[in-house]
């Protein structure tokens, strides 16, 4: 899902700047390259943002997370 979304911002992106350019609109900075690398950037954040929060909920949240925290502790695997 991920990556279906960032292909389409980045389809959104090239019709718009195809646009701007028939009507004679252009920006230096506003070209392919930015467009990909916007593209990608979106993509990673995604990602991070996805990693955060099953790292938070797994870490946080899940019951079975603390029950398992506390019985590493109790061996002595984890510090308190």
């Amino acid at each position: 899902m991920k990556k279906d979304i960032t292909t389409l911002l980045g389809g959104f992106l090239t019709a718009l700047l195809l646009f701007l350019g028939t009507i004679g609109i252009s920006f230096e900075w506003f070209n392919q390259d930015s467009i990909n690398a916007f593209v990608i950037l979106v993509g990673a954040g995604a990602a991070f943002v996805i990693n955060l929060y099953a790292v938070w909920k797994n870490t946080y949240t899940s019951r079975k997370a603390q029950l398992q925290k506390k019985a590493l502790q109790a061996q002595g695997l984890m510090k308190k």
